[in-house]
């Protein structure tokens, strides 16, 4: 049992090897944090584009139906490779993109960037119809009725509603995003395991990985419970309505 604590769990090591630890999650919650406002940006994109109307947009539906499929098919982990090893040998791009260090950050973390968000994406573009589909068509009428074109009324009438709507299931794929940021440390990102998995390779001792765990327990726990309550009180409302529906 000795062993088991020291080999997991031994406090001072995780103590001295604090900083490096956190200095690596916290690049994993910069990392997060980009990926995460890209993802929601591009998903609702992604969403309205498929909700677009008429026969004339149904090239445009039918891409980017298909862009869902394929990249919520695609494992993300080999998305991550793909890109990491692919687009540097794209010599028609400028090096400046191909190979970026915006912001300070190495390439990297731009390219776990562009994986994350493409196929998060995806994935929030389907949060979003979910929203889009369960506001009540009358709304969209009385939008048109007041003289609204389509997209005004998504903007001002549809999307907040679909919002409201698909808060929790949108909050709960941000933390799935949050644990995959961890498939980065495959191209060799400096985040909290690839940190974690150095120390332990140096030092025989897997507690720093142990430490980078805890830390991600820290901030997703409270998000999840949060993620709970916001179900919970959605369901609630639903139940009251059906009562007084009932009633």
């Amino acid at each position: 049992m000795n062993e088991v604590i020291h080999q997991f769990f031994d406090v001072g090591f995780m103590a001295e090897h604090f900083d490096e630890v956190l200095e690596g999650f916290w690049l994993t919650i910069q990392l997060w944090l980009f990926a995460a406002i890209l993802s929601l940006a591009w998903g609702l994109g992604l969403a309205l584009l498929r909700q677009l109307p008429g026969r004339k947009f149904l090239p445009v539906r039918f891409v980017t139906i298909a862009y869902i499929d394929v990249f919520r098919a695609v494992p993300l982990l080999l998305l991550i490779v793909l890109i990491a090893t692919g687009i540097p040998s794209l010599d028609f791009i400028p090096k400046s993109i191909r190979i970026p260090e915006w912001f300070g950050k190495p390439d990297p973390f731009w390219y776990g960037t562009l994986a994350l968000t493409i196929t998060y994406g995806a994935y929030m573009a389907e949060v979003y119809r979910a929203g889009i589909e369960a506001v009540p068509q009358g709304q969209m009428e009385a939008a048109r009725s007041l003289g609204m074109n389509h997209r005004k009324a998504m903007r001002h009438v549809i999307v907040p509603q679909a919002v409201g709507k698909v808060f929790a299931p949108m909050l709960n794929e941000l933390i799935t995003l949050m644990k995959d940021t961890t498939l980065v440390s495959v191209i060799a990102l400096n985040e909290v395991v690839l940190t974690g998995q150095d120390i332990q390779s140096g030092t025989f001792n897997s507690s720093a990985l142990t430490l980078g765990a805890l830390m991600f327990i820290v901030v997703i726990l409270p998000l999840a419970r949060l993620t709970d309550k916001l179900i919970a009180r959605n369901q609630g409302r639903v139940a009251r309505g059906s009562h007084i529906e009932v009633a």
